[in-house]
């Protein structure tokens, strides 16, 4: 069974929000990608997105897109990510683990034995970007099976009907996308994420926590989007942090470590 309810509750009782770390799997290597995502939770991410490389991933910035073509690169994909993820849930029981991708790779798998292989691999939830549970029920219901949660994603554009279909087919949290278009983009104003947000709540009979992700890169950014969303994403930001590190040939897991942590503190 899913471990998300368990995650929001420890953060709800310790008075604070819960921190979300998106990192690509297998970026820039297998080895070096278990020891970030470890790093990441020893440093405070109560829940890591764990991104399934695609070759096409249509929703992310530049940051990521290059995240995920390292990745494919290394040897990548979405068994490794399977794999990835069952090694990270051996050596942390406790923490959330959602498989964050695109359609196509689940699609080609099936998704009856991607929720299997997920259930295995210890994954909590699952995040399709591309995969709207209001068009196909298929991923929703295998996923249901295996006592997996479906993470819809909700934006400044989505429609009345469209937040109730997408609240019906959600567990685990719902996810705002704080502005239209791609990850990477810095969230300049808080003002319509807080009214949206309430406005989910209010649509949804406040069921599930809504957590806010897109624009978050900073601590400040993180404080100021915990004062009304009940968790916070940083990922473009947290992705950047292991490529300048790379890049300069040094091991990134100590500074995003380090990156981690502060956001822990802000939220």
């Amino acid at each position: 069974m899913s471990r998300l309810p368990q995650v929001f509750a420890r953060a709800q009782k310790a008075g604070r929000k819960v921190l979300v770390i998106y990192l690509t799997a297998g970026d820039p290597d297998y080895e070096t990608s278990a020891r970030l995502i470890g790093a990441a939770i020893d440093a405070g991410a109560d829940i890591v997105e764990v991104g399934v490389p695609w070759s096409d991933p249509s929703a992310d910035g530049p940051a990521i897109q290059a995240a995920m073509h390292r990745a494919l690169a290394a040897g990548g994909g979405l068994g490794r990510a399977l794999a990835l993820t069952r090694a990270v849930r051996e050596a942390h029981p406790e923490a959330g683990l959602v498989l964050f991708g695109y359609a196509n790779p689940i699609v080609v798998m099936g998704a009856e034995v991607f929720a299997l292989k997920a259930r295995d691999a210890g994954a909590d939830a699952v995040l399709c970007v591309d995969y709207p549970p209001d068009e196909d029920s298929r991923l929703t219901l295998a996923l249901a099976r295996q006592g997996l949660d479906f993470i819809p994603l909700l934006a400044p554009t989505s429609t009345a009907p469209r937040i109730a279909a997408a609240a019906a087919a959600a567990g685990g949290f719902i996810y705002y996308v704080s502005l239209t278009g791609i990850t990477g983009t810095a969230l300049a104003d808080v003002s319509e994420p807080r009214a949206q947000v309430a406005a989910i709540r209010k649509a949804t009979a406040d069921r599930l926590p809504v957590v806010v992700g897109f624009g978050i890169r900073t601590p400040a950014a993180a404080r100021e989007v915990a004062t009304f969303a009940d968790g916070v994403v940083v990922g473009s930001a947290a992705v950047e942090v292991v490529r300048k590190a790379v890049e300069a040939k040094r091991d990134p897991v100590p500074e995003l470590a380090t990156f981690v942590r502060s956001l822990r503190a802000a939220v």
